[in-house]
């Protein structure tokens, strides 16, 4: 690739190939529905009045995020009656969970926390069970869309259209309800879960060299079984090898682990600081989405430029020097500049890692097996969001909010570890057989 200015406005030109734009807006129907069982919902929550270490167990409503790789042979092989047949195997299963979605999320905004928290965290639960369901599928929708050089690229776009879907169910979500109520506000999200339809069906259904073993129904139901449940997990362990494997598992753990521990009580700190719901809405969504798409699109060109490990670790390390700067947020009170370089610092650096991350993620998988594999390696990333983060609550209880800051930013230096064990690995392996370099 050429260097300097040139070669860098070359890799920019793949961002307006109509595929990867279509990227975009799958990341975008992608992303609606997280905040709306995450930032606002604790928003909604801390409003309440309800105890800020039970708003910490609630980031456990999307721990289907995190098992979503137990349901995801069922997306994979399993056609559904007419979608299928009309739409294909991707946008069939796209357009069903859609529909689903767009129901539970204006029910969730129909329970009211001061009525009882056990119905809001049932209804967010089934938010968070369709919301991975439409992950499986919009995951290896984008894998097997693209190819493999532009991976990056609509990793970048990924990220751009989920937070921008982020920014809407958040900020946007935020002032709805500061406006006319938390029911219309989660109302108008369910109307654009709906719209995102039509971006489904103006997407091609994917063409792939290879079919899954289901779509044929000849083989036995044991043949069936073991393609669905097995094989993609023996073909992922046996092309990366025992040791290879499990630090790639344990990275994809530990990754993100310090950003999802800050970013589970981020709204409960900007309550506390005294910011108003308005203030939250203008600064912490519609100020740091600038500094979040910068991120994703550097992100993308760090991954095209640099590959996929130096970008993860320029990244990763830039995310956790950036979750300090929450330390002069929090000394500084109601400041509403220091909030917008916090926000600024956190947004930049959280994007470039997501960008670099989805595109190590999807580099590890095999078209054959997409929507399994990769729904087993997000949801091992989805469980730093989730479980782990669900204890956010409790560590800030113990340790106070400049010591919990400081944790966060500590607990992500295991995932830096790991990726200096990863490149040591892959450079033994390229020494020893170079195919092997699919990272």
């Amino acid at each position: 690739m050429r260097g300097g200015t040139s070669g860098w406005l070359e890799s920019a030109r793949v961002y307006l190939e109509p595929r990867i734009l279509g990227i975009l807006f799958l990341g975008f129907a992608s992303g609606l529905p997280l905040a709306l069982t995450g930032g606002t919902l604790t928003v909604r929550l801390a409003e309440a009045g309800v105890e800020i270490a039970t708003i910490g167990f609630f980031a456990w409503v999307g721990l289907a995020y995190g098992w979503k790789f137990l349901w995801s042979p069922v997306v994979d092989h399993v056609p559904l009656p007419i979608l299928t047949r009309l739409l294909g195997r991707r946008r069939g299963w796209l357009v069903f969970v859609q529909v689903a979605l767009a129901a539970a999320v204006a029910a969730l905004g129909a329970a009211a926390p001061e009525a009882g928290l056990a119905r809001v965290a049932a209804l967010a639960v089934l938010v968070a069970f369709l919301s991975a369901t439409q992950d499986i599928v919009i995951d290896a929708f984008r894998v097997e869309l693209v190819s493999a050089d532009r991976q990056g690229a609509a990793a970048a776009m990924l990220v751009i259209g989920y937070r921008l879907a982020m920014f809407v169910s958040g900020a946007g979500a935020l002032l709805l309800a500061e406006w006319y109520g938390w029911v219309s506000a989660y109302a108008v999200m369910a109307i654009l879960l709906l719209a995102a339809i039509a971006v489904t069906l103006a997407l091609p259904e994917p063409v792939l060299d290879t079919e899954p073993l289901l779509a044929d129904r000849r083989p036995s139901w044991k043949s069936r079984i073991e393609q669905a449940l097995v094989a993609p997990f023996s073909e992922f362990f046996a092309r990366n090898g025992v040791g290879t494997t499990l630090s790639i598992l344990s990275f994809v753990v530990l990754f993100k682990v310090g950003d999802a521990l800050l970013s589970a009580l981020a709204s409960p700190l900007y309550v506390g600081l005294g910011f108003a719901k308005t203030e939250i809405a203008a600064i912490v969504k519609s100020w740091g989405l600038a500094a979040v798409l910068l991120g994703g699109v550097l992100g993308g060109l760090l991954v095209r430029r640099l590959g996929l490990l130096p970008s993860l670790w320029f990244s990763g390390l830039a995310q956790m020097l950036s979750n300090l700067t929450f330390l002069l947020l929090y000394w500084s009170g109601r400041d509403q500049l220091v909030l917008s370089f916090a926000i600024t610092v956190e947004n930049l650096a959280g994007g470039m890692g997501t960008t670099a991350f989805v595109a190590y993620l999807s580099s590890l998988c095999n078209v054959t097996y997409t929507a399994t594999q990769y729904a087993l390696l997000s949801s091992l990333m989805a469980q730093a969001r989730t479980f782990l983060a669900g204890f956010a609550g409790v560590f800030q209880t113990w340790l106070g909010w400049p010591g919990f800051i400081v944790f966060t930013a500590i607990a992500a230096l295991p995932g830096l570890v790991l990726i200096r064990l990863l490149e040591r690995r892959l450079r033994a392996e390229r020494a020893e057989t170079p195919a092997v370099a699919h990272f």
